[in-house]
């Protein structure tokens, strides 16, 4: 299968491939997704055969605006409304009851369904000209580190899909927020471009998942992406240290091998010359730690290192989400610099 490339201004017709039954690489402002007519199970089920994902890890459904939560869900709350209003379109997915119309395989069998209305222009014009809800998880090979551009999709999409638009470098960088409202108090599944705190702002009292700090049980469904599996994970494997940079730069540097590789923030990199560094921004910006933290991950499957020992932000704001992707690509294997001799 050859994969066409569209440009953004193209999106209403490469729409045309997921109202045809294929699979489009779109630009959202989180990452590329591979989308498919979440109404379509045959379609739905081709994702999971290009990434090699697990079928019991539900989709999300992408709309393009907040009025069609109604045609996919059952009793949509006022909690859903208002984060809407507050955070729609943006990286944001309410976990909602879902009407019998969801396909089980969007939903791995779950009476829930994610809803998301993205805020990329050029995602939002595929949505509209599609006219269908279009479920899209990350497009990469499932367990590796999601694509934030085309072209790092294209690395394991290419020749196995009908289509890819490109919509330019991903502004957030990680995947949307999910919270769970239906149960009381809602439950975050998922950290992402939308905060904790902008959650709590608009809820109040919003629980954490366990998920986010550590890994699922064998037997344990998880109720949204990115919740069980390993993911986001590079070929080497992760150890991350957490602390204050400067502590966890030095016990990094102590414990570093010769062929180990080093993904640290911006001040911390001389401290390890002659080895493998992907830099994701400066201490204090968590903003560019999200959107370069991808990028790094990807980068070490090109370099021959034997592991990799990555600096963690702390896990607040969108530090979270950055937190949780790295400890999952790390497997939670987690190092704290302070304990260290």
């Amino acid at each position: 299968m050859k994969t066409k490339r569209f440009t953004a201004e193209e999106a209403a017709q490469a729409a045309e491939i997921l109202t045809s039954g294929g699979l489009l690489g779109i630009p959202t402002e989180t990452v590329y997704g591979l989308g498919a007519n979440g109404l379509d199970p045959e379609a739905v089920a081709r994702i999971f055969a290009a990434k090699g994902r697990p079928q019991d890890n539900p989709l999300i459904l992408h709309i393009p605006s907040a009025d069609w939560l109604e045609r996919y869900c059952e009793h949509v709350p006022e909690a859903a409304c208002a984060l809407a209003a507050a955070y729609w379109p943006g990286p944001l997915t309410m976990i909602l009851e879902r009407k019998p119309m969801v396909p089980d395989v969007v939903t791995a069998g779950l009476d829930t369904v994610g809803m998301r209305c993205p805020s990329h222009p050029v995602c939002r014009a595929i949505l509209t000209a599609a006219g269908v809800p279009v479920a899209a998880p990350s497009g990469n090979t499932s367990g590796r580190p999601s694509p934030t551009t085309m072209a790092d999709m294209l690395e394991d999409m290419d020749g196995k899909i009908e289509g890819i638009v490109d919509g330019g470098p991903c502004s957030v960088g990680v995947e949307s927020t999910i919270v769970d409202l239906t149960v009381r108090p809602p439950r975050l599944l998922r950290p992402g471009g939308i905060t904790l705190e902008q959650l709590r702002a608009v809820l109040g009292e919003v629980a954490v998942d366990p998920a986010v700090t550590r890994l699922m049980g064998a037997g344990e469904q998880p109720r949204a992406p990115g919740m069980k599996y390993r993911h986001y994970a590079p070929k080497a494997p992760v150890t991350v240290v957490r602390g204050d940079p400067a502590e966890s730069a030095r016990c990094i540097r102590r414990r570093i091998g010769d062929r180990d590789g080093v993904i640290c923030f911006d001040e911390f990199a001389a401290l390890f010359e002659g080895h493998p560094v992907e830099t994701i921004g400066p201490k204090d910006d968590q903003s560019e730690q999200a959107r370069r933290v991808f990028d790094a991950l990807r980068a070490f499957d090109g370099t021959d290192a034997a592991q990799i020992w990555a600096q963690c932000p702390d896990p607040v704001g969108i530090g979270l989400a950055v937190s949780n992707r790295l400890n999952k690509a790390a497997g939670f294997h987690i190092i704290d610099a302070e304990a260290e001799p």
